[in-house]
């Protein structure tokens, strides 16, 4: 419960969460979350203008919720490979955490997903820079080999690169493998391919 006053953009978002796990996004409405912090439908519409507004900032949360843990290791100390391996292994981890620990809201989540694209690439592209920062490092320390004339020319396509290859493990079309005993032991050989591919030639 909360008063006009008081009110949050986080704490809305927290109640839309809980709205969205009860009702579903079909559903869910603004009226519900409101009714959830006790305050007017009018007090949820000043932070946001609208039901879609909602939706997408409730998303936008969501998927950011890695970005930090992930953003550490980006640009943490570190060979690159290890970087890389931990940061890859740190984002298959979070996916299957918001699959398992919490399946209802994971289903809804993939709704919302489905309407809010432009969120999906905003958070997408940042996971790619993060993989990015690494590669570029990697290619500086020379772990990583570089292209011929410009070292700096395949580090973007090769960051995407990496990040589709893995994309089984963290795309949630995929969740439902995810629980397989052996996850884990086909991720370590995707990797050891990803990492035969960017180690620098001797």
């Amino acid at each position: 419960m909360s008063t006009d006053s008081a009110l949050t953009a986080e704490q809305i978002l927290s109640a839309t969460e809980d709205v969205l796990r009860r009702f579903g996004p079909a559903k869910a409405t603004v009226v519900d979350v409101a009714r959830t912090l006790g305050v007017s439908h009018g007090s949820v519409y000043r932070f946001f203008p609208s039901k879609a507004a909602l939706r997408e900032a409730v998303t936008e949360r969501w998927l950011a919720q890695a970005h930090d843990e992930l953003r550490l290791i980006a640009t943490g100390p570190g060979p690159a490979a290890e970087r890389l391996h931990r940061w890859l292994t740190a984002l298959f981890a979070a996916k299957r955490r918001k699959a398992f620990d919490d399946p209802q809201l994971f289903a809804t989540y993939m709704t919302l997903v489905g309407e809010n694209s432009r969120t999906v690439e905003t958070h997408i592209g940042t996971l790619i820079a993060q993989i990015a920062d690494i590669v570029r490092a990697g290619v500086e320390s020379k772990e990583f080999h570089s292209a011929p004339t410009d070292p700096t020319v395949h580090i973007g396509p090769t960051a995407r690169a990496v990040f589709e290859a893995t994309a089984h493990f963290h795309d949630p079309a995929h969740a439902a493998s995810w629980s397989d005993p052996a996850a884990d032991e086909r991720f370590e050989a995707l990797w050891r391919l990803i990492l035969g591919g960017l180690a620098a030639r001797a």
